[in-house]
């Protein structure tokens, strides 16, 4: 395998997963307000590329030529004829990354050559997966198509946390994923996004949505893609992510620590304050607290089954 070299232009970060699991609330979340308009669905769109600027939105075709869109009728561009549309906006994450809102995968109105054919664009992926049926075979399968070295850098989202009713739940759920992920994603984060938009920044729905440790390891991720080097995200994520202030201590220990994050002789460390969701600000490392004897107990027993 090809060692990853530094970059001559910004990372691209890819925005995938299935139909509905939260990919358009992530970019509103990282873009910090929604960039098609309400009427249009993302079930018929090619790939967005989202740039820094304000150019005009375009096509690019599948023979290379572009061709001017209208974003109110984003919804006539021709799949089998597009590679990708490209809109420009100003916000804070652009200035450090792209980002490649790819359309879902296993939709049966969509042929997979739409997506697939970007994937060689693609330097780190968001990859969203549904927390009530996180990581289906269908996903793992799709997983499968990406690059490996891609894959060095990318980081799994359970996308609707707070739908898990109870801290064994989500501590099942996290588990589960995390033993059949591993060594596929540098990180897992278990996060609501909706209320990582409801909350204020640093305050305590803040961290315990998981945006805050979401926040972090996307800044790894994309700091490693840039450079050229191996992420080291480290404790990118509370498994109490969206359990709320009540019932953060009762699971809180990150799934990146049974993930098998791969290790680099030097690996890159995280700077705060380059690349940020909406909300994300600057501050000083914070340490999720261990989950209670009990839990741990149970931890250990689930990831021996």
């Amino acid at each position: 395998m090809t060692n990853p070299q530094p970059l001559d232009r910004k990372p691209r970060v890819a925005i995938m997963g299935e139909f509905s699991a939260g990919k358009s609330t992530l970019s509103n979340l990282l873009l910090g307000r929604r960039i098609l308009p309400e009427k249009v669905t993302a079930t018929r769109l090619p790939p967005v590329w989202i740039t820094e600027g304000e150019a005009p939105p375009e096509r690019k075709a599948l023979d290379g030529s572009l061709h001017p869109v209208s974003l109110e009728a984003l919804e006539a561009v021709p799949l089998e004829e597009t590679l990708f549309v490209q809109i420009s906006c100003e916000a804070q994450v652009l200035e450090e990354c792209d980002l490649i809102d790819f359309p879902g995968i296993s939709d049966p109105n969509m042929p997979p050559e739409v997506w697939e054919r970007m994937l060689e664009e693609v330097d780190c992926v968001l990859w969203c997966t549904h927390a009530t049926q996180a990581w289906r075979q269908s996903e793992a399968a799709a997983w499968g198509l990406v690059p490996e070295m891609v894959r060095q850098r990318s980081l799994l989202l359970i996308t609707r946390f707070d739908k898990l009713t109870t801290p064994l739940d989500k501590l099942r759920v996290q588990t589960r994923v995390a033993r059949e992920t591993e060594g596929q994603f540098v990180g897992v984060c278990p996060i609501s996004l909706t209320q990582a938009l409801d909350a204020e920044p640093e305050s305590t729905a803040w961290e315990t949505s998981g945006a805050q440790g979401f926040a972090a390891a996307l800044e790894a991720i994309v700091t490693a893609a840039r450079d050229g080097s191996t992420p080291a995200v480290q404790e990118p994520v509370p498994a109490a992510a969206a359990a709320g202030p009540a019932e953060h201590s009762a699971a809180a220990e990150p799934a990146a620590a049974s993930q098998g994050t791969p290790q680099a002789d030097s690996p890159q460390e995280v700077q705060p304050g380059r690349v940020m969701p909406r909300r994300v600000r600057p501050q000083g490392a914070k340490r999720t607290p261990r989950p209670d004897a009990d839990l741990a107990a149970l931890r250990r027993e689930l990831l021996e089954s």
